[in-house]
């Protein structure tokens, strides 16, 4: 069981990314649109660009090839499409009543973050600690900040 939650759990990290990279194939002219919208030039590049990200990084990501290299690059990307795509202090609609451009941008751009948080904790290499650990001290704090976890498997060590 323990074998499986790191890949499980990176699956679920990236896995709205290889989709994200499909919508724009098959939406190209939407993801066109959104692309030239931001102060960015070359929209047609930045899409291929965004769509080899959104495809090889999860891949070596899950697969443990450069990953923490590739979880880097990827939350790069989430920072630069947040900044750049979901800008919703642009938006005078926030505080409406119903729809809001502001508050769905407002939700991205958290989400976008969030993704960060996850993809930086693979990079920095936090040490996991195993399943039958966290079944049997499901109240235990994670000793993020002292370096191991308790019942950490520690990567690091032969």
């Amino acid at each position: 069981m323990s074998i499986l939650a790191a890949p499980i759990a990176r699956i679920c990290l990236v896995i709205l990314f290889p989709f994200s990279a499909l919508d724009k194939i098959f939406n190209w002219d939407g993801a066109l649109k959104q692309a030239n919208s931001g102060i960015l030039p070359g929209g047609p590049v930045l899409l291929v660009l965004a769509m080899s990200c959104e495809i090889v990084t999860p891949l070596l990501i899950v697969g443990g090839w450069y990953d923490r290299l590739a979880a880097f690059v990827l939350a790069g990307y989430c920072v630069v499409t947040a900044l750049l795509y979901h800008d919703f202090w642009a938006y005078g609609d926030f505080w409406a009543s119903g729809e809001s451009k502001a508050r769905s941008h407002f939700w991205d751009f958290l989400k976008n973050f969030g993704l960060v948080g996850g993809l930086l904790a693979v990079v920095l290499g936090a040490p996991l600690a195993s399943v039958g650990f966290v079944l049997s001290h499901p109240l235990s704090s994670t000793g993020v900040y002292e370096g191991v976890a308790p019942g950490a498997v520690d990567a690091n060590k032969d």
